[in-house]
């Protein structure tokens, strides 16, 4: 299997790289390792969809006290 470092795919996908990082480390780049200090992706990988807010308005969670 082929590896990629995090300044490649982040050239392929066209994010940052702390971008890439911070994927990695949550885990939502399948296959994705750490080895050192470095990580590992897959050269399949497939970019994953940016679930951040982007309206600048957070969803406020309603809570019912029991």
């Amino acid at each position: 299997m082929e590896y990629l470092s995090v300044r490649q795919v982040a050239k392929n996908w066209d994010i940052s790289r702390r971008r890439v990082q911070t994927l990695c480390t949550k885990g939502r780049i399948p296959g994705a390792m750490r080895v050192g200090s470095y990580w590992a992706i897959p050269a399949n990988a497939e970019k994953q969809k940016d679930e951040r807010i982007r309206s600048g308005k957070y969803v406020k969670e309603t809570r019912v006290n029991l």
